[in-house]
């Protein structure tokens, strides 16, 4: 399989341990990091800063426990469009970008539909009003089938480094 080089960013595998420990807990200050991969504090910080500066490093999240805090129903959602056109599109996914519920959007292909979303609400009764108020109103949505998640047996937001060089 062919990628663009240019794409790419090299890094070595400093900056991999870097990068696979910052994904496992994000709120490791720079002393601990420089620890955990066997080097002093300076170098390691100037390693994450060039991540950052590379575009590798996006941002620092906390990941929440769902249902801890009563949102226990995740729906995925598959919804066809009426027309492929890039002003339909772009109207659709302005729109969702402004639902919180939202927690994911993917422009996709190879279903019968054209997107599909991951969305977190408390219950199947604040599903109901997210999807006849909020999703079936905007202008374009042609389509919708709803699957419901009954357990998370993978959750990660890690990317797998082992493709890395």
């Amino acid at each position: 399989m062919s990628i663009k080089s240019e794409t790419l960013v090299k890094i070595d595998k400093t900056d991999r341990r870097i990068l696979e420990q910052l994904q496992q807990n994000g709120a490791l200050t720079n002393q601990e990091l420089a620890e955990k991969i066997g080097l002093s504090p300076s170098p390691c910080l100037r390693r994450v800063r060039a991540l950052q500066e590379a575009g590798i490093l996006l941002r620092t999240v906390t990941v929440l426990d769902h249902k801890k805090l009563g949102l226990s129903l995740t729906a995925i959602i598959l919804i066809g469009m009426d027309r492929h056109t890039p002003e339909r599109f772009a109207a659709f996914e302005e729109q969702v970008s402004e639902y919180p519920e939202v927690q994911e959007c993917y422009l996709i292909t190879g279903q019968d539909a054209d997107y599909m979303l991951k969305v977190v609400v408390p219950d199947m009764d604040h599903y109901h009003h997210f999807l006849l108020n909020r999703i079936t109103r905007i202008p374009g949505v042609s389509g919708v089938h709803s699957s419901f998640v009954l357990r998370r047996v993978i959750d990660s937001t890690a990317l797998p480094l082992g493709y890395l060089s």
